[in-house]
């Protein structure tokens, strides 16, 4: 059976239930039918909910997400206890981690190709020391590099398979701000004045 047939076999299960009790209590005709029409609205809900649970889940996203107050940019910690910005990357947006103990803002080899920077910017790869090790990265540097009110130039980047997935922002970028703190929760980036 295909998945998609497990799962009409699941929902006609989950529909049938509640009205299979609803029978067995043998109310009036009248009430059956409108009891049995609200268990198909709640069920459809419930299916419509679940059928786009990953539309509701930039819900969430969008409640940690950055805000503009005046020339300072604010991020919420997220739910697994980091900052997560949106951040653009000589035009190509990504969400990134905000890392005070990265010293280089890292990309995945992806996201650097999305960008298109140029990682064969030098002949030679680098080795940096990470959490997990050391490992080869190529650098090339990034044009424009804005989170919010903040945009640095000509950035300095690295970019290495073995990041995976994961987009970095680090005290490269950081240390270009006129300050960054975390209040309550919430990290505040100020960028120098113009």
């Amino acid at each position: 059976m295909t998945d998609r047939g497990a799962d009409l076999l699941l929902y006609g299960i989950m529909l049938i239930l509640p009205l299979a009790a609803l029978i067995a209590r043998r109310p009036p005709l009248g009430q059956t039918l409108k009891m049995a029409l609200a268990w198909v609205g709640i069920f459809a809900v419930g299916l419509l909910v679940a059928s786009q649970w990953q539309r509701f889940g930039g819900i969430t996203a969008m409640l940690n997400d950055q805000q503009i107050s005046g020339t300072e940019t604010r991020i919420r910690m997220a739910e697994d206890g980091h900052f997560w910005a949106n951040v653009e990357i000589d035009e190509t947006k990504r969400r990134m981690l905000i890392d005070s103990g990265a010293t280089t803002t890292a990309l995945s080899p992806e996201t650097a190709a999305a960008a298109g920077l140029d990682l064969d910017e030098s002949p030679f790869a680098t080795v940096i020391e990470t959490a997990n090790g050391a490992v080869t990265a190529r650098t090339a540097t990034a044009r424009r590099v804005t989170i919010g009110t903040v945009t640095a130039t000509d950035l300095g980047v690295v970019s290495s398979p073995a990041f995976g997935d994961t987009n970095v922002i680090g005290m490269n970028f950081l240390s270009r701000l006129a300050s960054w703190r975390v209040e309550g929760g919430t990290l505040i980036l100020t960028p120098k004045p113009s």
